[in-house]
């Protein structure tokens, strides 16, 4: 049972770093301000994935369910305040173009 719980840790830690991986790529290498927001969920769903997955290994499934669930309405409170500032900034600049930021004062 030890040995399965283990396999099953590292298949869903490998797929949690993959997704940390791609929300990564999607910061760092684009310009367009929905990709960034789309990054930025991939990657705390990867966390969340992360949290899970050793609560799992550790045997505290449900401080770790808990810990998930926190992290999952703090990403969807950053996530409705990041894409209020999209639609705003689209509806200024018509463009999602991050280097169209510059532009603005203050």
């Amino acid at each position: 049972m030890i040995v399965e719980q283990t396999q099953f840790f590292w298949l869903i830690l490998a797929f949690s770093v993959l997704l940390l991986f791609t929300g990564y790529y999607c910061l760092l290498l684009t310009y367009n301000m929905v990709r960034v927001l789309i990054g930025l969920d991939l990657l705390m769903k990867g966390v969340t994935l992360a949290i899970i997955a050793a609560g799992y290994l550790s045997g505290q499934l449900a401080l770790a369910q808990g810990m998930a669930i926190t992290v999952i309405v703090l990403e969807v409170v950053v996530m409705i305040v990041a894409a209020g500032v999209v639609v705003g900034f689209h509806r200024q600049f018509d463009s999602v173009n991050v280097k169209n930021t510059r532009s603005l004062k203050g």
